[in-house]
């Protein structure tokens, strides 16, 4: 693996680049693109942002979030990969970036997953509480003095990864690069209101109907939320709109491992895992082909959802200590 002076060294020799951000974007993805963006715009280097999807509106609320594309108009230099752990978490934007690494594209992969697959030609890979701490620190080693707006989309990666500064893995270094934002101008409340408190009628109404429904298994260890197509067509919502839903479930004192199941279609789910501390819940990502962080992961499964919710629970009771 390369350090990240080596990975700022390899930037500041491009003439420029693509960013490329995670399928279901987050906020600690949108903020670390944005950011290392802004970033190389102002050492002049000409780059854009691609992200395979559409944009939460939450996120909208920053200048220049409408600008990210969804396929490369620029034939860039160099490729960079940020908050994604593997090629497959690109969506559809996977076959573009294959593509460029057969052209010879300078490749480069800056993450906090333990999962990541090191898949470029340069990676640097540091558990944190977001990427967007990597990033600040990247920002620094490229010598370039943040602004407002560079700032604040550090601030909204970590504001959004670290459960506003609440997780378990936050730590001094997190709170190192959020003052390094903030001295910047980046606005903590405006962004933490923005991206945890506002919502409309409909979200807290789907929020209401599918926290009442929590289904709960092992003695009360494990809490399952499942949020299907039909509700979120009740209430006239997208699939951002259950971002939060999987953390409710963790405040139950009993809780260790929280799950929101959510149908992506017929027969299809996704599914978000957290965890308290005592269950990795990257290993039960894994089982069924994802990953992430010990704490907090994902992946995809496919079937009936009672056969599903059987899968893992038996996944997460070989992992609960006895």
């Amino acid at each position: 693996m390369n350090t990240l002076q080596e990975i700022a060294d390899v930037i500041k020799t491009l003439k420029s680049a693509v960013i490329f951000t995670h399928l279901r974007p987050d906020g600690d993805t949108l903020g670390s693109a944005m950011a290392l963006s802004r970033a190389l715009f102002m050492l002049g280097i000409q780059n854009e942002v691609v992200n395979e999807g559409d944009i939460p509106e939450k996120f909208l609320i920053f200048e220049g979030m409408d600008k990210i594309v969804k396929t490369p108009t620029l034939d860039a230099q160099g490729y960079i990969c940020v908050d994604t752990s593997d090629e497959a978490r690109l969506g559809y934007a996977q076959p573009v970036f294959l593509s460029g690494v057969k052209k010879g594209k300078v490749t480069i992969n800056i993450d906090h997953h333990v999962s990541n697959a090191r898949f470029c030609k340069y990676n640097f890979v540091r558990p944190r509480s977001s990427n967007c701490e990597n990033i600040a620190e990247l920002v620094r080693l490229l010598g370039v003095k943040p602004d407002k707006l560079l700032a604040d989309y550090l601030m909204m990666g970590m504001v959004t990864d670290s459960g506003a500064f609440s997780h378990s893995d936050v730590n001094g270094d997190t709170f190192r690069a959020a003052a390094y934002a903030a001295d910047a101008g980046a606005d903590v409340s405006e962004i933490t209101y923005q991206i945890f408190k506002k919502q409309t009628k409909a979200r807290s109404q789907l929020y209401a109907e599918v926290i009442s429904r929590l289904r709960y298994d092992l003695e009360d260890r494990l809490a399952v939320a499942l949020v299907t197509q039909e509700i979120l067509k009740k209430y006239g919502l997208k699939q951002d709109a259950t971002e939060g839903i999987v953390d409710f479930a963790l405040t139950v004192d009993t809780v260790e491992v929280s799950i929101c199941l959510m149908e992506v279609k017929r027969g299809q789910y996704k599914a978000s895992l957290r965890s308290k501390g005592s269950v990795n819940v990257n290993e039960v990502a894994g089982v069924f082909g994802g990953g992430g962080h010990i704490l907090a992961s994902g992946c995809m499964l496919f079937g009936d959802y009672e056969e599903i919710f059987d899968k893992l629970r038996y996944a997460v009771a070989q992992r609960l200590p006895q």
